[in-house]
């Protein structure tokens, strides 16, 4: 058991089951025992390990990507160079390293991380010591200037909620006490406006999985790149159009019941690109194809990075640079269950590695 554990039954034995997004919220953000501000979970002696913490190739690129397209856009000055879900900074120490050599790039910028968990601020500035960094809790505290964004793993640590069809209406997933324990149930069927449009293609059984609080923070972003001008991209796991249940937690690299052990596990789910293109695309924007990572990290050159980096290794460090390349490109690791969209103004080119892409059809003239 564990203190969250105990909280949740308190609370559902006296009010009745709750919905898979406030059970998401309360185990990852309580500002107690929540698992993001209780802990570092990063790396090999934590649950999970992300792109950036496996090769500085991954930030490298995706700087030098942001850097192109600031320059593309004018080179604007003042901008913000922000950050969503930072984890320990390793990102964007990779970013601000390379592109250092870029002119003006850094007299420019204004540094904002958007980041609650105060282990993981602490993280951060320590890796970033010698730069000026403002953090926020939500993207609204983002000034209102050209903002250029990354969010890798971000979106899927947002909270969901769940709904299974049936002949009746929607079934929404929640958590209950089921025999002493905590269990998921479904609620009485019921219709669901919001989920109208998949009538057409889903049936009986199928499971559909939303993410409300991810549409405030992608128009929040979306409107300020169209009023503004800047870029974002969105790098997570997931894909085109929800279907199925992907609802999962991790523990020491390991999945396990995420019901078991609230506040001591990852909870996440997969990233609907659709839905976020459609959100960003009518907040004014233009919005690229969603691409799969390893396709997006060739197209900005990982493959004449890493032979680079490889002239200087030999040994173990050269086996574990070439076991890096391969966890991050290989289609049986990151390379495809990753994937990637960018957002920028109509007006604007999309940045390095999507600007050879068809235009997203979702993106209006």
């Amino acid at each position: 058991m564990t203190p969250l554990y105990d909280i949740f039954a308190r609370r559902i034995s006296k009010t009745g089951p709750i919905s898979l997004a406030e059970y998401m919220a309360e185990c990852l953000l309580h500002p107690e025992h929540g698992y993001y501000t209780t802990r570092d979970p990063l790396g090999v002696q934590g649950d999970f390990t992300t792109a950036p913490e496996i090769s500085q190739m991954f930030g490298e690129l995706l700087g030098l990507c942001l850097a192109q397209a600031w320059t593309d856009q004018g080179s604007p000055a003042p901008f913000t160079l922000a950050e969503l879900g930072p984890g320990r900074g390793t990102l964007m120490a990779d970013i601000l390293r390379a592109t250092s050599a870029v002119p003006n790039f850094h007299s420019a910028m204004q540094l904002v991380l958007i980041e609650a968990s105060p282990t993981l601020r602490a993280k951060q500035k320590e890796a970033l010591s010698g730069h000026q960094i403002t953090w926020g809790n939500n993207v609204a505290e983002l000034p209102n200037q050209p903002l250029f964004l990354i969010a890798n793993e971000f979106f899927d640590a947002l909270p969901i909620r769940q709904f299974v069809r049936s002949p009746q209406g929607w079934h929404e997933t929640q958590v209950g006490m089921i025999d002493g324990k905590l269990g998921l149930g479904l609620s009485q069927p019921a219709p669901i406006a919001l989920l109208d449009h998949r009538l057409a293609d889903t049936s009986e059984g199928d499971v559909v999985e939303t993410c409300p609080s991810a549409a405030p923070i992608i128009d929040e972003i979306a409107t300020r790149i169209a009023q503004h001008g800047g870029t974002a991209i969105v790098v997570d796991y997931g894909g085109w159009h929800s279907q199925g249940d992907t609802f999962q937690a991790l523990e020491n690299h390991t999945m396990v019941d995420p019901l078991d052990k609230p506040g001591f596990a990852d909870l996440t789910a997969h990233v609907d690109f659709e839905a976020l293109s459609i959100d960003a695309t009518n907040a004014g924007v233009q919005v690229s194809k969603m691409i799969p990572q390893a396709e997006l990290l060739a197209h900005l050159g990982i493959v004449q990075r890493a032979e680079k980096l490889a002239e200087k290794l030999s040994g173990s460090a050269l086996e574990s640079h070439i076991a890096a390349f391969d966890r991050l490109t290989n289609a049986d690791k990151m390379g495809l269950l990753f994937k990637a969209i960018a957002i920028a103004p109509k007006s604007a080119l999309l940045p390095p590695g999507f600007a050879d892409q068809t235009p997203n059809p979702l993106c209006r003239p």
